[in-house]
């Protein structure tokens, strides 16, 4: 018997519930109806404000972010993101040559780093460089560029231009967005122009990301999912994320 309009509402919200993201091919297959009329019933759910549409998908909360300072959102999930930073510092050894992008995790990073011998870091955080400018045994090379207020970093042709003489070893990366489909955002344009030139200049690409980063979208895509190695984030992450993650091929570390 073919699920009523009311039963398939209530169906999709205890998906939602349950995986904090749901597909309309999923959501078809799964009661037996034709895609035209799963997008109908989300259009309907989200008319009475109970999710938000995407392309191809719905989810609980708003999926588009806004810009913010970053002494807004360090105050934000700050024991998540320190266990996020020491699972990532774990990571440097000896001889490393890092990029940190920016980003609260990744100034978090900055105050979990110890000193290993020959540790060089290339970084856009001013935050960042001045924590670990405490330390005289790391060598530190600060992006030059614009200064994007917001997140106290760098951004710019300048900064770009600079990348292309080094060869890293890892890239530390924080993000704004984590959708599987679209990939890893931030909300800032120029950012994400810089943070594509860090990857093409790492060797292995690390994301920085608590669970809440999961299902969102920024206004400026960095990357796909299969561009990066690994993603260090909360014990508080959905199962089918998780999913998406590994389906990937991308290495999920749980903090």
């Amino acid at each position: 018997m073919t699920a009523s309009i009311a039963e398939r509402h209530q169906f999709i919200l205890n998906r939602l519930r349950e995986s904090g993201h749901v597909t309309v091919l999923s959501l078809s297959r799964d009661l037996k109806v034709s895609a035209v009329t799963i997008r109908k019933d989300l259009k309907n759910l989200e008319e009475r404000k109970l999710l938000f549409r995407t392309h191809g998908s719905a989810t609980p909360n708003n999926p588009y972010i806004n810009d913010r300072p970053v002494n807004e959102k360090e105050k934000i999930r700050v024991v998540q993101k320190q266990r996020i930073a020491r699972n990532a510092a774990a990571l440097i050894e000896p001889g490393d040559s890092i990029i940190l992008a920016s980003g609260t995790s990744v100034i978090e990073l900055a105050r979990q780093i110890k000193a290993v011998e020959q540790l060089t870091v290339v970084t856009a955080s001013l935050n960042a460089a001045l924590i670990l400018s405490r330390d005289p045994l790391i060598e530190i090379i600060q992006l030059g560029g614009t200064v994007r207020k917001s997140s106290s970093s760098i951004v710019g042709h300048y900064a770009e231009a600079l990348l292309n003489n080094f060869s890293c070893s890892k890239l530390f990366l924080g993000v704004d967005g984590i959708d599987p489909e679209y990939g890893f955002t931030t909300t800032n344009a120029m950012e994400a122009i810089l943070n594509q030139q860090m990857i093409k200049t790492a060797q292995r690409i690390i994301v920085l990301a608590d669970s809440t980063k999961f299902g969102r979208r920024g206004f400026s895509r960095i990357c796909g999912l299969s561009d990066v190695d690994i993603i260090i984030t909360d014990n508080e992450i959905t199962v089918p994320f998780v999913k998406s993650i590994e389906e990937a091929g991308i290495e999920i570390m749980l903090s």
